[in-house]
């Protein structure tokens, strides 16, 4: 699998792309902000992006679609429903004084279980909320990867302290749905660099 991480926007989101080497299909995962930067990427690559993979729907992780769609046309925008309240507020963006242009809902709902198919990839829906009720990340077992959004980071976890946020919900999710995970899964997450299963299991100090 080919992964390349683009930190993009005020808080220095990742945003990654995920592609196929066989059929060179890739999967945009949380166009945070910086389009052109995404764009760009995707063409040095010579990626074609079969699927838009949104883990949340948080405004930084959601701040390009608009303008990604207008460029790419029609590609299927895959969420979870439990987000769509979020989604519909610009994803809470008014809270942070900021402001990111509306983009079309998305077509597709995720569910716990789907196998999202991108070329040779298969990339397997784990609903994860705590940080939001419609958070999910994305396990491509085949390349031992993990796209987490902001469910766990080096070190740390995600934000509790927003609306629909709970840190009981996000406890569980970490225990049940990442740390089940084998311990040489590679966890790509919202913020900050990549990390691993075990490396948390180790070091993490909210997991102790």
């Amino acid at each position: 699998m080919i992964v390349r991480r683009l930190p993009v926007g005020p808080v220095a989101t990742n945003c990654y792309i995920a592609g196929c080497e066989q059929t060179y299909l890739a999967a945009v995962i949380d166009p945070g902000d910086d389009a052109p930067q995404i764009l760009a990427q995707l063409e040095q690559r010579k990626l074609k992006p079969a699927y838009i993979l949104l883990t949340h729907a948080h405004f930084d992780h959601i701040g390009a679609l608009a303008d990604l769609l207008d460029a790419i046309g029609p590609v299927p925008v895959a969420m979870h429903p439990a987000d769509l309240p979020l989604f519909r507020h610009h994803g809470g963006a008014a809270l942070f004084g900021m402001r990111i242009r509306p983009a079309p809902e998305p077509d597709r709902q995720l569910a716990p279980g789907q196998v999202v198919e991108v070329g040779a990839l298969r990339f397997a829906v784990r609903h994860t909320p705590g940080h939001t009720p419609g958070h999910v990340i994305f396990y491509e077992e085949s390349s031992r990867a993990a796209f987490t959004g902001d469910v766990i980071f080096e070190n740390s976890i995600g934000r509790t302290d927003l609306p629909g946020a709970s840190y009981e919900q996000l406890m569980t999710s970490i225990r049940e749905q990442v740390l089940s995970l084998p311990g040489d899964t590679m966890l790509f997450p919202g913020h900050g660099p990549r990390t691993s299963v075990s490396r948390e299991l180790a070091g993490n100090p909210f997991l102790g």
